[in-house]
Parts: structure tokens; sequence; C-alpha cells
């Protein structure tokens, strides 16, 4: 019965996260990019000029909202996570440099594709029986298009709560467990036999903290993210800006490999990666899996924004995946191409790989500030989902059910740190996937929508 599941399992994710699927996602953002005239590209110093400026703005939320700049943090407290750090040396262990390439270009076309999903999410939002303000791909597809779709966000609701015990939960624990202990028991602290204990132990503070932060609603989520996210994202920025400076002499080479590879990637790895598909299919794949565009839940997070103005905050969308690909997933890339560590070409890696372009530079001392920066990355992952799979079980449920939905979620860390769970992985990502498939369908069907918003927003000089 297991061996059936893991087949099905199988066929579903490979299909999920293969080239008919990501077609898909590329296809809308195409789309959506040609009748936006490429406003991510287009508007992109206008964006950063309102996202940036925002930031600074000392402004609080009416109840039941969150500021524009504490949305912003919550999505990308959910995206920039452990994908950032093991999905890229990941994607280029399997496709070779030139998957970087491939990232970068499913990023531009993924801004425009979130911008949309942001932009339809306030703009079709609600407020639940307590005053909050509730949105997201569910909302929009229920208030933006005719009755015969409204299954789709029941869809995507239910593929929403099935995916977040795992893929937002569970296994970020795992990989808070791993980085710790690897961290302590290289210095000796611990012995492979107290591991476990140790793990126990690091899933019940992780779960009395979870329970603090989300049962105490939107306003304390967005008053963590607002703190953890730039934090932990400036310190990842500078030490692996670092890594580049100390080796900048092999920048120029790098860039090429990159280029040269995502054309040619037989060339640049001497034949390990020798189909440009894989190459491509890395790079988007792993590009869509770290910025979330297409899967619509990032909208969720920005649904909540204190905000009149749906493009306006929409406009962080396209930052949020600038930032999350273009800024931190290529210098991880950066990481690992420039300090010339060992990269065995056409098979797995993870993590390991990335710290390892760390520790080459920097000496071994580094391995507690990774050790740390993943255990941020993770445990702001798992603040994030946890909002998603509040709104997703609202919807599906009404209000009533979100404290116990809470403290269920954040009971689930006490079992993503202390045990094993195998086929979860894999059937949770498989679930994250399907979720893009209703929200991908709503948001090519409500274009016209974003393209209404954006001419009316822009004829008024995007003036509040």
């Amino acid at each position: 019965m297991l061996a059936l599941i893991k087949e099905i399992n199988s066929a579903v994710n490979n299909f999920i996260w293969g080239v008919p699927a990501m077609t898909c996602i590329i296809g809308v953002g195409l789309v959506l990019s040609i009748r936006t005239g490429f406003l991510q590209i287009r508007k992109f110093p206008y964006a950063m000029k309102v996202t940036i400026g925002r930031m600074f703005k000392k402004k609080e939320a009416a109840d039941g909202a969150m500021t524009p700049f504490q949305a912003v943090c919550t999505a990308l407290a959910a995206t920039v996570g452990t994908g950032n750090i093991a999905g890229v040396a990941g994607a280029i262990a399997i496709g070779g440099p030139g998957a970087v390439f491939w990232m970068w270009i499913s990023a531009i076309l993924g801004m425009c594709t979130k911008f949309s999903e942001v932009t339809l999410a306030v703009h079709f939002r609600e407020t639940n029986e307590k005053g909050e303000l509730v949105g997201g791909p569910m909302y929009y597809i229920k208030n933006g298009l005719k009755k015969h779709w409204h299954w789709l966000a029941y869809l995507f609701s239910i593929f929403g709560v099935l995916t977040v015990f795992g893929t937002g939960n569970a296994t970020q624990v795992n990989t808070i467990t791993t980085a710790i202990d690897s961290a302590l028991f290289n210095y000796g602290i611990i012995s492979k036999d107290s591991a476990s204990t140790v793990n126990l132990i690091i899933g019940i503070v992780l779960a009395v903290l979870l329970s603090l932060i989300l049962l105490g609603g939107i306003k304390r989520i967005g008053q963590v993210t607002e703190k953890l996210v730039p934090f932990m994202a400036v310190i990842y920025i500078v030490f692996a800006l670092g890594v580049v400076a100390l080796n900048f002499q092999n920048i120029p080479h790098v860039f090429a490999s990159i280029f040269k590879g995502a054309f040619s990637p037989a060339s640049v790895t001497g034949g390990a990666v020798g189909s440009f598909f894989m190459s491509m299919k890395k790079g988007v794949s792993r590009g869509i899996f770290s910025n979330e565009a297409g899967l619509g839940t990032g909208s969720i997070a920005h649904a909540c924004a204190d905000t009149r103005k749906p493009v306006k905050q929409g406009l962080f969308g396209i930052f949020e995946v600038f930032v999350d690909t273009i800024v931190i997933c290529t210098l991880t890339a950066l990481v690992i191409l420039c300090s010339e560590i060992p990269v065995n070409y056409g098979s797995a890696a993870g993590a390991e790989l990335t710290i390892l372009g760390f520790t080459s530079t920097y000496g071994t001392w580094i391995s507690i500030f990774t050790a740390v920066a993943m255990c941020c990355f993770a445990f702001s992952t798992i603040i994030g989902w946890g909002l998603y799979g509040s709104r997703c079980i609202e919807f599906l449920l009404g209000p009533k059910v979100n404290k116990p939905f809470m403290l269920v979620y954040s009971l689930v860390a006490i079992v993503g740190a202390t045990m094993d769970l195998g086929l979860m992985w894999s059937i949770a990502e498989t679930f994250n996937g399907l979720m893009a498939i209703p929200n991908l369908i709503a948001v090519f069907l409500l274009s016209g929508v974003v393209v209404k918003l954006v001419k009316e927003y822009f004829a008024d000089e995007g003036k509040e």
C-alpha cells in the first residue's frame, strides 16, 4: 500500500513540478506581462521607490489589519526560507550554473504574476466576523469569478490546509533541528545519542513560541515578522556579499558559466549535466518554489494590509520576488560558484553545498552563523504558513476554527522535531504545487481586472 502511495505521489509530483505545470506558470506570467506592458520592468524604479519609501514610514494599522510593511514581511517570512539556501544549491548541482539564469527569467515573469495576485487579493478581500481583513486566491475566485468557478476556491483552500503542516511546518522544524544538531555536534556539545532528547526540547520550545505568536492574531504576527525578516535577510546578504568580495577575481568566470551553462550546460559541467531542458527545469522550478509566484499564497498576507490602493500594495509583490530570488537566491548561487568549492554536478545536493561555500571562505566558525541563518529562515517560514493555513481553513469552516487550528499547527512542531516523517515531505510538496492550478486559472481569468486597476491607478499618477 505504501509503495502504491509513493508511486502515485511521485507521478503527480513529477507532473506538478515538471515541464507542463512550469509551462503554465511561465505562460500565465508572460500573458500578464504582455497585458500590463511588462509593468514589472517598465515601472520597476517606481515600484522600488514606492515600496522602499513606505517601509520607513511609521504607521499604525487599523484593528484587524497589518501595516503594508508588516504584510510584505509576513509574505517574505514564508518565501525567504530554506529554499534560498538548500534549493539554490540543489538547482546548481542538478542543473549546472545555467540553472541560475533560468531562475532569473522565472523571477522576472514571476514579479508580474505576484503583482497581479496581490492586487487581486486586496481588491476582492473581505472583512470577517472578527473585523479582520481576509483575502487571497479563494476570495478573488469567490468575489471575482462567476459561481461555476467557485469550486476552485474550495479546492485551493483544501490543498492549502493539507500542505501547511508538512511544507510550512514539519519540514522547516526538521531543518532547524538538523542545523542545531550539526552545530552542537561539531563543537562536541552533544553526542549522537543525546540528539533525540535535544530535538524534543527544541520541538517543545518551538511549539510554545509559535503558539504565543500565532494565537496573538495578525497584529502579533506582523509585529514579529517586521523585526525578524529584515534582520535575517540583511545579515545573510552581508555575509554572502563578503564571500563574493573576497573572491571577486572569480566573478567574470562565474557569470560566464551562468550564461554559457544556460544554453550549453555540458560545456560547463564537463558533460555531467548535458540537457538544456534539465538546466531550465531546475532553475525555473527552484525559482518558483522559492518566491511562490503562481502559488497565490503570498497574497493571503498582503490582503491583511491596511491600504486603500490594491495596485500600490501589488507593487510590494514585485519587490518581494526581487528580494527573494534576484537578490538572495543569486547571492547564494554566487557563494557556491565564486568560492570555487567542488560541485558534484548531476547529483543531488542541499544546504551543505552553501555552507561549504561560506566555510571555505571564512573558516569553520561561520558554521554557527549558517546554523542561525537556517533557523531564522525556517522559523519565519513556519509563521508565514501558519497565517496561510488559518485563512484557508477559515474559508472552509469559518473563523471559529482559527485558534484550534493555530494550536494544532504549533504542536506539529514537536512531531517535526522528533519523528522521521519520510513520505510526508514529498506529499506536502505535491499539495503545495497543486495549489497553483486553481490560482493560475483564476489569475488568468481575472487578468482583465488587473489591467483595468493598473490603468486607473497610473492615470492618477499613483497619488493617494
